[in-house]
């Protein structure tokens, strides 16, 4: 029972998802549901983003992502390379393990580890370039980000082909993400009253656990690049997890998924009104990048990819739009916002300057990004 409470408050006070089927329930009006309505449904997307996190939960599960941390921890001396560290854990992981992940994971880690070496100074500037390495660093891959999965499969594209249309950016972002880095506070001091209580957990998995989830997450991969159909990978991760360790399939997001799905009736049902879609198809066809970045910003880059993607047709500039859209606002990305509360339940009364700080370093990430994108002309 509470398990179920706590579902349906998260479903009534997720904004995003009750804006997705209002959208979806209006447009009903306007086209009535019929046996059209499936084909509006990208299953082999939807299938592939829950194996994917489904997995991710089995290692979160089994504290693979905070042992990694910690061992890397033990090994820094400066608040500079206890701040890299933190940095670039998100930026990497996040393009195998998706942007909320990392951030969920290693933002914790950040504010309990910057907290036990007295270095609280630190804490702002790392979480905002968590935020931004875990929003750019998940770009690169298809399963970076929902958005990412989403276009990769609907458009068919090589793998080849989208990393090297996203390694540019994600070079640059690497390049900007160290010289922010050289900005933290008192850099160079030593980390002292270092304690041991920075982990969040001290029970790791067992190797046949872990060896399991490692299979599965090859099996997923397999299945993101079109080797094993996704039906397959989808029964593979169900009847393994259940036999496992059932209540990991319980702590997929599926208000994700069910938010996908209510953006999908939406723009199906928006792409069989010829009027709007003529309209939608004449602003959005060109202008794809900037279509995504500006949407994004009222949205979020999810939700923007899935109702422009119907009336994109470079689906490339797209793909470059709502990831680099991920910046700005504080909802441009929702990950974002997972920072910004993990952020907040400990530190209430920062909350307006790290608004202030997010929303300064995020402008600057997304000119110096848009800037790339006109240079480039790519």
């Amino acid at each position: 029972m509470n398990i179920i409470k706590h579902t349906l408050r998260k479903i009534l006070t997720d904004p995003v998802l009750i804006i997705a089927w209002i959208l979806a329930i209006i447009s009903a009006f306007f086209i009535h549901p019929d046996k059209e309505y499936i084909g509006y449904i990208d299953f082999r997307s939807l299938g592939i983003l829950w194996g994917l996190m489904i997995v991710i939960q089995g290692f979160r599960e089994n504290c693979v992502f905070e042992k990694i941390c910690e061992i890397l921890l033990n090994k820094v001396k400066t608040g500079w390379q206890l701040g890299l560290v933190l940095i670039f854990l998100c930026f990497f992981t996040s393009m195998f393990i998706t942007n909320d992940v990392a951030l969920i994971t290693f933002v914790p880690f950040a504010l309990m580890t910057l907290n036990s070496c007295n270095r609280e100074d630190m804490i702002i500037p790392v979480v905002v370039l968590q935020t931004v390495a875990a929003n750019l660093g998940s770009m690169l891959t298809p399963i970076g980000n929902p958005q990412n999965l989403y276009l990769y499969s609907l458009t068919g594209m090589e793998l080849t082909d989208f990393v090297s249309t996203m390694l540019p950016y994600s070079l640059f972002t690497l390049v900007l993400l160290l010289i922010c880095s050289l900005t933290l506070p008192d850099k160079n001091r030593s980390l002292t009253s270092k304690k041991d209580n920075h982990q969040i957990r001290r029970s790791f998995g067992t190797p046949v656990q872990i060896a399991v989830y490692c299979i599965l997450f090859a099996i997923a991969i397999l299945t993101v690049v079109r080797i094993v159909p996704f039906s397959i990978m989808m029964i593979a991760i169900l009847v393994v997890v259940a036999i496992m360790d059932r209540k990991i399939l319980l702590r997929a997001d599926y208000i994700l998924l069910l938010t996908f799905i209510g953006f999908f009736i939406f723009t199906g049902n928006m792409e069989r009104i010829p009027q709007i879609k003529d309209s939608l198809s004449h602003i959005v066809a060109g202008n794809e990048f900037f279509a995504g970045v500006v949407t994004s910003q009222f949205i979020s880059n999810v939700p923007a990819t899935l109702i422009l993607s119907d009336f994109a047709t470079d689906y490339r500039q797209l793909l470059i739009g709502v990831n680099v859209g991920g910046l700005g606002t504080l909802i441009a990305s929702m990950a974002s916002l997972i920072s910004f509360k993990l952020f907040s339940n400990d530190y209430k009364s920062q909350r307006g300057k790290y608004i202030g700080v997010f929303t300064a370093v995020n402008i600057l990430f997304l000119l110096l990004l848009i800037i790339e994108k006109v240079v480039l002309n790519h």
